[in-house]
């Protein structure tokens, strides 16, 4: 490859951004409120810090474009580092960029959200029980099950990614 086909490489325009298939909130509103005090309620007393960590890893395990622009955008502007959100897609390889207890939730997170590889197994759920007290870990569950419900709903409705804006949709 010559250094003009390089450059022209580099320059040609990017492939197309898709066109949403529905917007939900204003077509549905009342379910899209009930999500949101859904989410209000999960986030409530999780650590914001594991809380994106969690969001950012079921989004990609779910092919969530939306909700990995939204939640690294807004990970990042809370004090995530770039490198722990990057190694997120190979966590086990990279557990030394992680807690023990991040780990453990990274962990359950993949169970919970690949349920078509069958239930949650025993030996997952019992690390994150070691990890977390069970109050802490019911409010980790229903953080898992709330952004896999956004996921679907973005993945379903092709919500576009590349437009969100940090804090946004802050509660």
């Amino acid at each position: 490859m010559t250094t003009t086909d390089t450059q022209d490489a580099q320059s040609a325009p990017y492939a197309h951004e898709h066109t949403p298939r529905l917007d939900l909130a204003a077509r549905h509103p009342e379910f899209y409120r009930a999500m949101l005090r859904l989410e209000a309620a999960a986030s409530k007393e999780v650590d914001p810090a594991l809380y994106h960590l969690v969001k950012i890893r079921a989004s990609q395990v779910n092919r969530c474009a939306f909700c990995l622009d939204m939640h690294t955008k807004d990970a990042l502007a809370e004090g995530e580092t770039v490198e722990r959100i990057v190694q997120l897609s190979a966590w086990e390889e990279s557990r030394h960029f992680y807690t023990e207890k991040e780990a453990a939730a990274l962990e359950l997170t993949e169970a919970v959200t690949v349920l078509t590889d069958g239930f949650v197994p025993d030996e997952v759920y019992e690390r994150a029980a070691k990890h977390f007290e069970e109050d802490e870990l019911a409010r980790l569950v229903g953080a898992i099950v709330v952004i896999n419900a956004w996921n679907r709903i973005g993945v379903t409705t092709r919500m576009v990614p590349g437009h969100y804006t940090p804090g946004a949709y802050k509660k």
